[in-house]
């Protein structure tokens, strides 16, 4: 199953920019297909592919700030080629 999944890191100290950083460049190299914007990631692939990925770099994530807050949002279906049409 070919899923869509939106993250937002958003860690609650004042050095962040840096954990963001390395959290979008560990999922670059996962071999995911992967879009940033200025308030979100994405990600898509299949659905075991995906959470394992995630599991584990938001694992990481977590454990490299002191803290904060990971949004995360998940659509069944792969829509990394959306073109809106208006």
């Amino acid at each position: 199953m070919k899923i869509s999944v939106e993250l937002t890191l958003s860690p609650l100290q004042d050095d962040f920019e840096s954990s963001i950083v390395h959290f979008i460049k560990k999922l670059r190299a996962s071999g995911l297909k992967v879009k940033e914007n200025p308030l979100s990631t994405q990600v898509y692939g299949d659905y075991d592919e995906v959470m394992k990925v995630l599991n584990a770099e938001i694992k990481e994530a977590f454990e490299l700030i002191e803290n904060g807050v990971m949004a995360v949002k998940i659509v069944k279906t792969d829509r990394y080629d959306y073109d809106p049409d208006f």
